[in-house]
Order: structure tokens, then sequence, then C-alpha cells
């Protein structure tokens, strides 16, 4: 029998319009399957954007030893990003649209597997990463994949099929950009569909252009993707899924610790799938094991 006086404080911040909905089981899920011996739980509920980091700043004064997260990787970011440099560990149950985060760490989004998963209690440190100092965890990037996380954004339905179809239906009409990048002090000009700063090699339900990111090697992978023409689109959409899209001409991969972008506008930059107006000028610095978190 577990020490009380050992037991560790642990937060669940649900996000209650996350994904598909299915995080509405999961107070019952967290009563059954936690391992009481070992946690003191609190449920918290976000209630509107931008509330998750608040409510986790506050878990941090308060001394909690684990905050975890219930749902997308929007959420995941809300919350880690107030979690970087502090002892708190930050755990996750996958409720989102894509979860990549989760799937690069192997969670499951099964919430009964998941929940064991923070039972064993076991942390490691990642890397996370800033773009004129907002951070994201897993992926950022500008262009194409920015501009159809806005318009993912103001969609009336959530899921894969939702967000597929916006991608299909707006790729006919969306220009490749210029973009000057200085990666690590040397400058790069390039015309691209979409820059990929990736630190893990997921976009979310299962689609890769880069499977060999890490979380925890300093660096980020920037990843500069070319148009590909339309009526090619059909054959390379596979390679995003098989994990072999990183083989073909259409995309560069440079390992980085900072870079600069620079672009002819000011446009969407995305967080974890979470879209954002930023400048013209945008900078990207890595910081090496600043984040701990569950794994499996």
């Amino acid at each position: 029998m577990a020490d009380p006086r050992n037991k560790k404080r642990i937060v669940f911040i649900i996000n209650p319009i996350s994904g598909l909905g299915k995080q509405k089981n999961v107070e019952k899920m967290i009563q059954d399957v936690l391992d009481k011996s070992l946690y003191d739980d609190e449920i918290r509920y976000t209630e509107r954007a931008g509330h998750a980091t608040k409510i986790t700043k506050n878990a941090v004064a308060e001394g909690v030893d684990i905050v975890v997260a219930v749902g997308g990787d929007g959420t995941v970011n809300e919350i880690g990003q107030a979690l970087v440099n502090t002892p708190v560990a930050l755990g996750i149950l996958p409720a989102g649209s894509g979860n990549g985060l989760a799937r690069h760490l192997k969670i499951s989004s099964n919430f009964k597997k998941a929940i064991q998963v923070i039972n064993r209690g076991k942390v490691k440190k990642i890397d996370t990463a800033t773009i004129n100092d907002r951070v994201f965890l897993s992926i950022a990037g500008v262009g194409y994949d920015a501009y159809v996380a806005r318009q993912f954004s103001k969609a009336p339905k959530r899921g894969f099929f939702s967000y597929f179809t916006i991608v299909s239906g707006e790729y006919l009409k969306y220009k490749s950009k210029k973009y000057v990048l200085t990666i690590d002090g040397k400058e790069i000009t390039r015309r691209a569909l979409l820059i990929t700063f990736a630190n893990s090699s997921q976009f979310g339900n299962n689609v890769s252009i880069d499977p060999h990111a890490t979380l925890d090697d300093g660096l980020i992978d920037v990843c500069i993707v070319r148009r590909v023409p339309f009526l090619m689109v059909p054959f390379y959409v596979p390679m995003l899924f098989t994990k072999t899209f990183h083989k073909t001409h259409y995309i560069e991969i440079i390992k980085a610790r900072e870079v600069t972008i620079h672009r002819k506008k000011g446009k969407s930059v995305h967080f974890d799938g979470d879209p954002a107006k930023m400048g013209k000028t945008l900078e990207m610095k890595i910081h090496p094991l600043s984040l701990n978190i569950i794994v499996p």
C-alpha cells in the first residue's frame, strides 16, 4: 500500500469541445482506472481558447506534479507551453482530430490504455521550440498547412474528413510563396508550398512528411515542400501515410537549431495545428529537453 504522504497531485484539464467529442466519457474512466494509491486527482474544464494555459499556470503555482491534457494537439499545446522549464510533467489523453504528438509518442487513443500509461508514471524530457517566442511542441509551419489550419479552425465540423475536404478543395487555389531562410547562419532562398518545423514525426492522423524527426535531439527538422503537380497528387498522398514522402524530390529536410524566415507578407503560422497571424519575419529557436512528459 502506497504511503498517502507520497501521493502525487494530478490535474486533468478537459477541453469539452475538442476533436470528435470522445472526452465526454473520460471522467468515469479516470475514476475507474487511475491508481488512487498513487495520485490525488482533480478535473478542471476549459471554457474558452487559451483557458487551458491559465489553468495550467495556476496548477504549477499550486505545486501540482502532473497536468494531463484531455483533448487534441491544440489543448496539448496550451498546457505544454505553461509547463516548459518547470518540474511539472505533461500527460496526454488523446481526444482530438489528429493527436499528432500522442501518435508520435505511441500513446493510445484508448482512454483506458492512456490512463494506464499515467499510472506507470514514466517521465522523459523532450525538446520544445518557439517561433517569435510562441511555443510549439510537435509541429509548426508556414504556407499551405498554416492556411489550411486557419480554414479548418472556421469549419463547422472537426475530424479527418473535414480536414481532408479543405486540403483537397483549396489546393488548386493556393500559390507557392518565396521564402528567404537563414538556417544556423546560412542563407538560402526557396519557393515552397509550405515550410514545416518538425519536432516530431507526426502531423496527426498518421500523416508524416518526416518520419525521422525526434523529440530529444536538440534539433528541429526544417521541411521545405515544393508543390506537387495537381494530377500527380493522388500518387503522392498515400506516401504521407506510408511515411515515404521524405524520399521524393518534392521535399528538402535540413536540421537546425535556429532559423529566421523572411516572407513577403505577414500571414498565418500554425502551432501544433492552431493558426495564428504573424508578421513578415519569423524566428524559430529550439529549447533542448525543456519539457517533462509522461510516455509509455
